[in-house]
């Protein structure tokens, strides 16, 4: 796997993917273009089906009938596919999503090739193109080996004091290469409308913070200074030096570690990233870092307010530019500039790029091959661009006409659960409709598509053609700052395979690319499409009243509609949850009930919904029994067959401490559990591990 440090993410709700410092690029534009969403791609763009990798879709040959729906549903689903399906050696992880993703990236595939083999492109094929033609040329970007980071470096190692790395700090960010925190704009939680900027926490190497504070992770912090220690050795400082640097690289990254907050922390409290104050205020907490320099240097007016996200964080920043020796900081900025450009430069820098991030805190045994590395690229830095082309030959008006039939019928079927409760008030229920009214669904592809006219992009320069792009992008993100939210925007493309909630756009986002089987198949019974895609249509919709989305109102403002009487039995319920996925384990790690609360609650709140919606939608119809099997087993079995996943030993590792989604296998059979229908749809027994009941049964929305 060829890692590229993820662009700092500013919030890290279960819209994640959707802010604005998620990913991260000559002029802003702000124009969108109006023409139809795939007009845009040329009609020479074709694809060829039978390249293709096969879909995963639930076959009743599947089941392991040797083992008892009733005790573990996972296994009694998956444990048989999960078996006889190894791990790709270029992945970490495989399954239903990676599956799919797969034949998401061979349609990319074949439509990078067209676009690199058109004479005099234009457009988004002439970006697309470039970017292909330019990562493939391999011998050209060998024998430039670490050439065009030479400015870079030199300017680090010019770096003597305080006030000239808080500049190259300040510079380096305005052409989006932000090494140490995220910067970027979303939506005031106070005014949703509106976006503001927000400074978020970042500058580390490794995933969480507690890779630097857990001695049960002392092994993979000690592989991660010896990684320091060869990208600075391969960059040009000898062997010694580079060894005794990577020390001092590891011993600041702890420091910065220990005044940021964990992935637990940031997961379960959305408030920790809205901390507005006024420029004064931000420059009084970090004399040493100015923001008003820093605005200036971005090329925008200082705004009236701005959030400063984690100020302990911003804090020891300040107190580190004053106390630390300035090669310290030469050394760590040397590290991640060339760490985070590796995926661009000769193959020694590609290798160990994969040899830390993908074989050893993730387990993957081989790298991915270079037309998935590049690809990988033009997603991060172009992929709406990409996604026109996607959408042109992968997606259907008729798919997206039968979703918004699925949408609308998940979305009654909430409504009904909602004003059903027995736990909360009137009162605050009257609210939860309110803000059940103004949800917001986007499917398939964009509506309106970005304008990528102000990027400039060659066929031979790969790294050059990042680094356009990261500027472009920056710039383009900047220029929201203060300007009215457009909700038209998505963010994820079209081709990834995922969908979201945003609670400050009280919106429910589903790309094209997860679209497809198991999840959703045009031509398959309803029982299939609500085990799945409708599951993951509630699943979303929940996330608006899950513990951190249900501190949203009605129109995304941050803001509390919630009577005391209602908040005490919530987190009654919601704690109950947390125990049951507490109980879990991974060989001897627990998983974490807490981190993965959100998640837990979305799938048990859309999963009764989709079984809700979908005997609404065959009320009345006699039940087909598909292959001898109830309408009822099959939504079951599509739901457990949309989380069949197997993860390396390292990977399962780094995820339960870092991914705010428990285990695949624990979401086939947590909510499940907990629904009496699965239980009279299996006749299981009272007293069987899949019937949660009295106490231990957890019922929220």
């Amino acid at each position: 796997m060829i890692v590229r440090k993820p662009k700092i993410v500013l919030l890290t709700l279960a819209v994640a993917a959707a802010l604005a410092g998620c990913k991260n690029n000559e002029t802003p534009t702000t124009d969108k273009t109006a023409a139809p969403p795939v007009a845009t791609a040329p009609a020479e763009l074709k694809l060829d089906e039978s390249k293709l990798p096969a879909y995963n879709s639930f076959k009743l040959s599947d089941l392991d009938t040797s083992k008892d729906a009733c005790s573990d549903f996972g296994d009694y689903v998956n444990e048989k596919w999960l078996a006889a399906n190894e791990i790709p050696a270029d992945r970490s992880s495989w399954g239903a999503f990676s599956i799919l993703d797969e034949r998401s990236v061979a349609v990319q595939h074949q439509l990078a090739e067209q676009a690199a083999a058109m004479k005099n492109p234009t457009g988004i094929e002439k970006i697309v193109g470039d970017f292909w033609a330019s990562g493939m040329d391999v011998a050209k970007i060998d024998a430039l080996g670490i050439t065009p980071l030479k400015a870079d470096l030199a300017a680090i190692d010019g770096l003597t004091d305080g006030a000239a790395i808080a500049d190259y700090l300040r510079t380096s960010a305005a052409k989006g290469e932000n090494v140490l925190f995220g910067f970027g704009p979303e939506a005031d939680f106070k005014n949703s409308s509106m976006n503001m900027a927000y400074a978020s926490q970042g500058g580390l190497g490794l995933p969480d913070t507690t890779y630097y504070t857990d001695a049960k992770k002392a092994d993979k912090l000690k592989a991660y200074q010896a990684h320091v220690a060869k990208v600075l050795e391969l960059s040009g400082v000898a062997a010694a030096d580079a060894a005794k640097q990577a020390a001092e690289v590891v011993k600041f990254e702890t420091r910065l570690a220990k005044a940021s907050k964990s992935s637990v922390e940031l997961s379960r409290d959305v408030s920790l990233f809205y901390n507005p104050v006024t420029v004064a205020e931000a420059d009084k907490l970090t004399p040493n870092f100015s923001w008003n320099k820093f605005f200036e240097a971005q090329g925008i007016a200082a705004p009236e307010k701005f959030s400063l996200a984690i100020p302990s964080f911003h804090q020891e920043v300040s107190k580190a530019l004053g106390d630390t020796d300035p090669s310290v900081w030469r050394a760590y900025l040397r590290f991640h500039t060339v760490d985070g450009a590796s995926p661009y430069l000769s193959q020694d820098f590609v290798q160990e790029n994969y040899a830390f991030y993908g074989k050893e805190l993730n387990g993957q045994k081989e790298i991915k091959p270079r037309w998935k590395q590049v690809l990988g690229t033009i997603e991060n830095e172009a992929g709406e661009a990409f996604g026109q082309m996607y959408v042109k030959v992968a997606f259907s008006p008729e798919a997206k006409a039968k979703m918004e039939v699925l949408v609308k019928n998940l979305a009654a079927a909430l409504k009904d659960r909602i004003e059903n409760l027995t736990w909360m008030s009137p009162e605050t229920k009257a609210k939860a409709i309110a803000k059940w009214e103004t949800f917001t669904p986007k499917i398939g592809y964009p509506d309106k598509w970005r304008d990528w006219s102000g990027l400039k992009t060659t066929h031979d320069d790969y790294l050059g053609n990042v680094r356009a792009a990261d500027a472009f992008n920056y710039q383009w993100n900047l220029a929201k700052i203060g300007k009215p939210v457009d909700k038209t925007e998505w963010g994820m493309t079209p081709q990834m395979v995922n969908a979201y909630y945003n609670p400050l756009q009280n919106e429910i986002v589903f790309p094209a690319a997860i679209l497809q089987p198991p999840f959703f198949d045009p031509n398959a019974d309803d029982a299939l499409n609500y085990g799945g895609i409708g599951a993951v249509i509630g699943h979303e919709m929940t996330h608006g009243y899950d513990d951190q989305g249900s501190r949203f109102g009605p129109t995304g403002n941050f803001e509390n509609w919630w009577s005391p009487a209602d908040t005490r039995n919530f987190s009654g319920l919601t704690g109950k949850l947390v125990n049951q996925f507490n109980a879990y384990k991974v060989g001897d790690q627990h998983v974490d009930g807490k981190l993965t609360l959100g998640e837990n609650i979305a799938d048990l709140g859309g999963l009764a919904t989709a079984y809700d919606a979908l005997q609404k939608a065959t009320a009345g119809t006699p039940d087909p029994l598909v292959d001898g099997l109830s309408r009822d087993k099959r939504f079951f079995f599509n739901w457990a067959t949309v989380w069949r996943t197997k993860y390396t030993p390292e990977n399962a590792k780094v995820r339960l401490a870092t991914d705010p989604h428990a285990p695949a296998q624990f979401r086939a059979m947590g909510a499940p559990s907990n629904l009496p229908t699965f239980a009279a749809a299996f006749e299981c027994k009272a007293g069987s591990p899949m019937v949660r009941a009295g106490d231990k049964q957890v019922v929220i929305w």
